[in-house]
């Protein structure tokens, strides 16, 4: 099946199951993906966590309900998976701005999410600068931390911490970086940064997945206290970002269009493998980016 059509069969299967306690990984064992590689593709397409979306489901169906019928707000919130009326109350109020028991008044205003459906988005506007790379297995080395399925948004807040707590610093010299006089470091052969990031290189949990800020591991690197991992052998779909005045603000953007313009009419499948970012820094004080996503081949169903 092709990336779209995973992706319908999927909410198909959310809106038969949408009364029950409905987790990642019984949404994605109806695709070809692995909860983790499910959750980060419906993130960057849908642009909002698996979860959030279920949530918004519910609570627009229980809007419905209200305004529709006689139901107990307490059985409102059982069916769709809160612990009390007080939670379901809450989040009601979050989505609609009134509480359930004045969304049964005529003339209330709801904000309802109807089921999504994936079409191939047509974007002509803006090229994209991408390639495929084949490249033998490699290890990394750095600083891991284990974020939920919808921490996706807190991890420029880790790369902030670990410039603070003088851990990347401490990485930096570790894989042999050389600093300038104003303490920034020098830029590789190829213009990349020492420092760069891998997501998803090992078996993840169904609401975890494991990010580290590393470096490429060499004959010479220092790894005492890092974590390493390795990388194996794979194709690549290589996507690089413009030049920009500021590094580090382009990343997502790649990863957006790479999983909600590419991927679906480009004639690959998303393969199993580790998602890495890779920083780089030009002669003339400008930075672009690139992600990398492992692929295959689609096959014919």
């Amino acid at each position: 099946m092709d990336i779209l059509t995973q992706l319908n069969r999927a909410m198909a299967y959310i809106e038969a199951h949408i009364d029950d306690d409905l987790a990642l990984a019984d949404v994605s064992s109806v695709t070809a993906y692995s909860p983790y590689h499910f959750g980060r593709l419906f993130y960057y397409i849908a642009g909002m966590s698996l979860s959030e979306y279920i949530r918004k489901r519910k609570l627009s169906l229980a809007a419905m309900k209200l305004q529709n019928g006689s139901d107990k707000v307490i059985v409102l919130a059982v069916l769709y998976g809160y612990d009390s009326a007080d939670s379901f109350t809450r989040a009601f109020v979050k989505q609609h701005g009134v509480t359930p028991s004045n969304a049964r008044h005529s003339g209330v205003n709801f904000t309802i999410f109807p089921p999504l459906t994936f079409q191939i988005k047509i974007q002509g506007v803006q090229a994209m600068n991408w390639r495929i790379e084949e490249r033998e297995a490699f290890e990394v080395f750095g600083i891991e931390r284990i974020f939920g399925n919808d921490e996706t948004s807190k991890v420029p807040s880790f790369w902030d911490e670990c410039h603070q707590n003088g851990s990347y610093e401490k990485l930096f010299d570790a894989a042999g970086g050389v600093r300038k006089p104003n303490e920034h470091g020098y830029p590789l052969e190829d213009g990349s940064c020492v420092i760069r990031a891998v997501c998803g290189y090992s078996e993840p949990g169904d609401d975890t997945f494991p990010y580290m800020i590393c470096a490429l591991k060499k004959s010479d690197s220092k790894t005492d206290g890092f974590k390493v991992a390795q990388i194996p052998k794979t194709t690549w779909a290589v996507f690089r970002s413009d030049k920009t005045d500021h590094i580090g603000l382009e990343i997502p953007k790649l990863f957006n269009r790479a999983y909600s313009e590419w991927l679906p009419s480009s004639g690959y499948d998303k393969a199993i493998g580790p998602d890495i970012e890779v920083y780089y820094a030009t002669p003339d004080g400008k930075h672009f980016e690139e992600v990398w996503i492992p692929v295959k081949k689609r096959q014919d169903d």
